[in-house]
């Protein structure tokens, strides 16, 4: 069964957009993963088809309306059941990788894409909805947040990346950030490979791939370091890391 993806948006035309290329496009034209857009318009009630209202208490901008989201969630959640619905929100829960992983097990997402001030506050417990935040920035929708995420998901379906293990020593996946990598030309610009990555040694390469890796994220990622220390951070495939 493949990875059913659909997304409602007031904006059906930004998809697949780059999900129609490369890996992504390939598994979704072999059937690995399929996409299905829903115009959150069609569910408004109203000869205006109007889907947000001004915030209760005053203030700039729109709010999209409970009432709305909720008949479009319903109309999805008729043919996908088991799907998680996801709305793609400043306020909600940081995204990992291990939640990625957890998605890109199941059978499919639905994912809500916001637009003007976001979401009537009710939808989230009334159809019990969980918000995803993708970063600590602002953007004029969901819709970016939602390529990002279904991007993510897609890579790890099941015959989507060439190499096996392309997925695993990657950044977060194992806690960490990523080693740094290399390639041809050993000099470039008076800058050369690291001696010990032309070595042929397997143990020394890893070795000093575990290294990098620990002394970049610390460097770099101090928050990510010290959840990594503490042990409260699980590798995304499931494995303890070891202290």
């Amino acid at each position: 069964m493949s990875f059913a993806a659909t997304v409602v948006t007031l904006y059906p035309a930004m998809f697949p957009g780059p999900l129609g290329m490369s890996l992504a496009g390939r598994a979704l034209a072999t059937g690995i993963w399929s996409l299905d857009t829903v115009q959150l318009r069609d569910f408004a009630q109203d000869r205006h088809r109007t889907v947000d209202d001004t915030p209760a208490g005053g203030g700039a901008g729109m709010v999209l309306k409970p009432d709305v989201l909720a008949r479009a969630i319903d109309h999805v959640r008729a043919t996908s059941p088991t799907a998680p619905v996801l709305a793609m929100t400043p306020r909600g829960a940081p995204l990992t990788q291990r939640r990625i992983r957890m998605l890109a097990q199941g059978s499919g997402v639905t994912v809500l894409c916001g637009r003007f001030e976001g979401f009537d506050e009710r939808i989230f417990a009334g159809r019990h909805v969980e918000e995803i935040c993708v970063g600590d920035v602002v953007l004029s929708g969901g819709e970016p947040a939602a390529l990002l995420l279904l991007d993510a998901c897609i890579r790890l379906l099941r015959g989507v990346m060439g190499a096996a293990d392309s997925g695993v020593e990657e950044s977060f996946e194992n806690g960490l950030l990523e080693h740094p990598q290399y390639t041809r030309p050993a000099e470039w610009e008076g800058r050369t490979v690291p001696e010990v990555l032309r070595s042929g040694d397997h143990a020394k390469i890893a070795a000093w791939r575990r290294q990098r890796a620990e002394d970049d994220t610390r460097l770099r990622r101090p928050d990510l370091w010290d959840r990594y220390c503490d042990g409260r951070i699980q590798p995304a495939s499931g494995a303890r890391h070891d202290d």
